[in-house]
């Protein structure tokens, strides 16, 4: 038998096996509620969807830099001087394939395998597996509701291994917690003061519900990675567009590394992106819809027995502690889908150790959708 590599033999992404067992229940007749995919029921705004179209009749829809094009970056870098009061160089700025291939290319040009990189557990699980995948070693820090499921100096300092890089996402997947700018500003400091690489998940920012200010980690040190995406706020999953700030020693880096991966990010999601600026109105409302997801299922979940829940400032999603009601995650979603027609995501997929006992809900769809789960779930728990 030939050689299978074994970066190939991390964990699935269990949400995906989720939504594929969704919509062959679905395939069956069956009507599937999605609670499981981080992904907006809305459609691209229709500037960005009336960009795409224009570009389509006019442009020839080639390779651009591997950067991205220059009118793009230069709209990224007016974002964060309109909405965070930041200078930004429009040439440290990178277009990515997603949110996905930016940290693939983080991890590629800022660490060398071996490298031990710190997360908060739970936490998204494509850190830990991208990271495994190319010979790095996570270090997952546990963090739950004392800490609000977020990384800080005191679970840092208490680290017992010496770490190279640190991921930190707020407001963060599964739990929607959120670090304050001050928080946010000691944990920088900590980096730069401990040789310690900071990348910074900002996919969620602009979808925040509470009084937590959403600050960039720009803001605190121009050493640390910024990763941002058009998937979430934006409502583009599938258009695969994302972009990174860089420090000024690895843009280089990261160029070369895109060049050869990617050759570059899709021109027809670049020439449509730099419309999704403009389209505030739209993003306001899906917000709107975002928030009353939110106060339903925050209403509702405890009557079925879900009253154990992170306090989401910001994402679209909910944390519930389950252990009162199973120790097998995987199973009683399983069964949840089977016998209500609701999919939602284990948290063994967020935290191997602990999540066996959690859940993660997704509130991106519909408001009827929320309320019809919720009601489902109320019989269902009777």
């Amino acid at each position: 038998m030939l050689k299978v590599a074994k970066r190939g033999e991390v964990p699935p992404f269990i949400v995906m096996d989720v939504m594929r067992a969704a919509n062959a229940l679905a395939a069956t007749g069956r009507d599937v509620l999605h609670l499981e995919v981080g992904q907006p029921s809305t459609p691209a705004p229709a500037g960005v969807l009336a960009a795409a179209h224009a570009a389509l009749d006019c442009d020839r829809i080639g390779y651009t830099e591997a950067l991205g094009i220059l009118p793009l970056r230069e709209r990224i870098a007016a974002y964060y001087r309109a909405e965070q009061g930041l200078a930004l160089d429009p040439g440290r700025i990178a277009v990515t394939l997603g949110s996905s291939g930016g940290f693939l290319l983080a991890f590629l040009a800022a660490f060398e395998p071996g490298d031990k990189i710190g997360l908060a557990s739970p936490s998204y699980p494509a850190y830990r597996n991208i990271l495994r995948a190319l010979g790095l070693i996570p270090v997952e820090i546990p963090a739950g509701p004392a800490e609000r499921y977020q990384i800080s100096v005191t679970l840092l300092q208490n680290c017992p291994l010496t770490l190279d890089g640190l991921i930190i996402a707020s407001p963060a997947n599964p739990t929607g917690t959120m670090l304050p700018p001050r928080e946010l500003e000691e944990i920088a400091l900590y980096c730069r003061q401990a040789g310690i690489r900071l990348v910074s998940d900002e996919i969620y920012h602009g979808i925040v519900y509470g009084t937590v200010e959403s600050r960039s980690a720009a803001a605190f040190s121009d050493e640390a990675i910024i990763v941002n995406s058009f998937s979430k706020y934006y409502s583009m999953t599938g258009w695969r567009l994302g972009w990174m700030v860089l420090p000024p020693e690895l843009v280089r880096p990261v160029e070369c590394l895109a060049q050869n991966l990617f050759i570059s990010a899709p021109a027809l999601s670049q020439l449509a992106a730099i419309a999704a600026f403009d389209c505030g109105e739209e993003l306001a409302r899906n917000l709107a819809r975002y928030a009353e997801n939110r106060a339903l299922l925050l209403e509702e979940l405890p009557k079925a027995g879900f009253d154990r829940l992170a306090p989401a400032d910001g994402a679209f999603y909910l944390y519930a502690d389950i252990g009162h009601l199973t120790r097998d995650s995987a199973e009683f979603c399983r069964r949840m889908l089977a016998e209500t027609g609701i999919a939602t995501t284990p948290g063994i997929d967020f935290d191997p150790a602990r999540g066996h006992a959690t859940l993660r809900f997704s509130f991106a769809g519909a408001t009827g959708t929320m309320a019809e789960a919720a009601r489902r779930l109320q019989n269902w728990r009777r």
